[in-house]
């Protein structure tokens, strides 16, 4: 079995993580170095500076980070990047009061995560995943984290708080970037 480091400190987000790369043999170890997140428009951006900052602290093993945000067109794209602020400070509640007006058609989102690997040698490479969906008028669902009881993909009748971890591991906008991780890990 092959060990990646996952620079985290989301359990969540370990938890999604190890369901999926398990079946390719491999191990996540959690380590929570911490590291800025800087404002940018882009989580390509994010997650690139997050790989610099530890590149430069003398990380000593190659590892991965993930940045991820939800995108909804009714608000211009918000709280995208700062997805984690929102959901922090104005939380669930707060994002659902913002769409209170607008109708059931109009609340589009999609979810991006992008996954980085990077080395102490330098290298950087990113992995973007993304699901399309709607927000939901109400929270629905007890499982996941995050913005998944209020974020239903397209075509689904579920959130993601209401699907297994199996379920959610299958579409997910992690899982995308995840898979795409694991073929460059196994190419690598």
């Amino acid at each position: 079995m092959k060990t990646v480091y996952f620079i985290t400190s989301n359990q969540g987000k370990v938890e999604e993580a190890t369901a999926k790369l398990k079946a390719y043999d491999y191990k996540i170890v959690q380590k929570n170095y911490g590291y800025p997140e800087i404002q940018a428009e882009r989580l390509e951006d994010v997650a690139s500076f997050g790989v610099t900052y530890l590149q430069q602290n003398k990380i000593d093993h190659p590892f991965i980070l993930e940045d991820a945000g939800i995108f909804i067109d009714a608000l211009k794209g918000f709280p995208g990047v700062y997805s984690s602020f929102a959901y922090f400070t104005i939380g669930l509640d707060g994002i659902l009061q913002l769409l209170k007006t607008v109708p059931k058609q109009n609340r589009t989102a999609e979810f991006r995560s992008v996954y980085a690997y990077g080395t102490p040698e330098g290298d950087c490479e990113l992995f973007l995943g993304t699901c399309k969906g709607n927000i939901t008028v109400k929270k629905r669902g007890k499982k996941g984290f995050g913005y998944d009881p209020i974020f239903q993909p397209n075509a689904m009748s579920k959130t993601f708080a209401e699907m297994t971890p199996e379920e959610k591991n299958s579409i997910s906008h992690r899982a995308k970037s995840l898979e795409q991780l694991v073929t460059f890990l196994q190419n690598k």
